[in-house]
């Protein structure tokens, strides 16, 4: 794979076509892990979710893909980006503000004004995580939003499974904690 996205950063005509057969059914497992809280019914399937996170991905020209972790890493963030960006739009037109509607406003997640604004709490707490950690973010994302595996998570990552471990028992008190005296405020 990194020989791969070396290829393609070297702009090699087919290394793309080769990259997505290779990571596609990663890729659904892990949009399945990012829309498994959303209400069940909805219409975005994960299908789709990839489509539009791999156009985000390869409009990502100027990355320096550096392995496997890296591009799982990325496509885990832009698949939850693509979330907070729904949601986003969802409540601005709630509130009347005439957001551009993304290319997936076809989609119908739980769009209670309650459900968005968690959505989008968390994804402000976990910016703030990134600034503090970013090993710990990153942790977060590939373990809870992309539903990978502790061991899957430290293979990608290089690092341990007892560090993915600690990282993780850290973050996620830490997310709770945030989270919490947010609901207070």
């Amino acid at each position: 794979m990194t020989l791969l996205l070396r290829r393609i950063r070297e702009g090699q005509s087919g290394a793309e076509d080769q990259l997505i057969r290779l990571v596609y059914h990663e890729l659904r497992r892990i949009a399945g892990a990012c829309m498994r809280d959303e209400r069940p019914g909805h219409t975005l399937q994960p299908t789709a979710l990839i489509h539009e996170a791999w156009l985000r991905l390869a409009d990502q020209s100027q990355v320096e893909w550096r392995d496997r972790a890296h591009f799982f890493g990325l496509a885990a963030r832009m698949m939850r980006r693509i979330l907070v960006d729904h949601a986003r739009a969802r409540l601005a037109d709630k509130r009347g503000a005439g957001a551009v509607v993304l290319s997936l406003d076809w989609v119908e997640i739980d769009s209670s004004p309650r459900k968005l604004d968690e959505i989008l709490a968390v994804d402000e707490a976990l910016a703030r995580l990134r600034q503090l950690d970013p090993q710990q973010a990153q942790i977060v994302e590939m373990h809870y939003f992309a539903g990978m595996t502790v061991k899957e998570t430290a293979e990608a990552l290089g690092i341990s499974p007892r560090t993915v471990d600690r990282e993780w028992a850290f973050a996620s008190a830490w997310l709770r904690r945030e989270l919490s005296g947010r609901s207070q405020a």
